[in-house]
């Protein structure tokens, strides 16, 4: 593909229609920049040549319009010293020197040409490259939520499905057994260390409030008899 061919391939092209279609905007975007970085750096280099093949042609026209000068002075030269046979000879270099004068001052002018459609193509492509790097941070964010919003909603349609309704109630009814064998395992044990000191403090709350009962019966049965 030519310079110009990739040129007008970037210039034509709808970047944010591009990035939003692609599968992948991050590797896209930084293609195309890269591309871009690329076509501009040739499309400098050539229009730094034009340039310099246009100063260097100015320079040949230059020295040729000195010689078409130079020729018209000796042709009047020999006219005023009568010597014609001179002057036709010195007109026809000049003449030469003439033709030569229109050939470059054609191609001078489609030099100058070229290089100011390169000075615009460049202008269009680092404005093309400018709005390429500014939408590049934004479009990869795009990009990024609109992957995860996509994972989400498929999460939540996978959760809404009766299979994994019934994976859910499956592992529910696991976890259930599980609690219930935990259960059986201390069923029947006997009692810890701080439950049998617990028990020895109730009996003695009992002991304690059955002596106080038999003392209360002994008093009473003392009275009936002294009465």
């Amino acid at each position: 593909m030519g310079i110009f061919t990739r040129f007008r391939d970037i210039i034509t092209s709808n970047i944010s229609s591009m990035l939003d279609k692609a599968e992948d905007p991050e590797k896209l975007i930084k293609l195309m920049i890269r591309e871009m970085e690329d076509t501009l750096i040739e499309i400098k280099a050539s229009c730094a040549n034009t340039i310099a093949t246009h100063k260097k042609t100015l320079r040949v026209l230059d020295e040729i319009k000195d010689r078409e000068d130079f020729w018209e002075t000796k042709a009047q030269l020999a006219v005023k010293k009568g010597r014609d046979d001179l002057a036709r000879e010195a007109l026809k270099e000049k003449r030469r020197y003439s033709q030569k004068t229109e050939s470059i001052e054609v191609e001078t002018s489609e030099l100058e040409t070229i290089v100011d459609q390169y000075k615009s193509d460049i202008q269009t492509l680092e404005g093309k490259l400018k709005t390429a790097r500014e939408k590049q941070r934004i479009l990869v964010q795009r990009h990024r939520r609109a992957q995860g919003k996509k994972r989400a909603q498929e999460e939540i349609r996978r959760a809404d499905s009766a299979e994994i309704v019934q994976k859910f109630d499956e592992l529910e009814n696991h976890i259930e057994r599980m609690e219930a064998e935990a259960d059986l395992i201390n069923f029947g044990k006997p009692s810890s260390l701080e439950d049998e000191f617990e028990n020895l403090v109730a009996d003695d709350e009992i002991e304690e409030q059955l002596n106080k009962l038999k003392d209360s019966q002994s008093v009473k049965k003392t009275d009936k008899i002294d009465k």
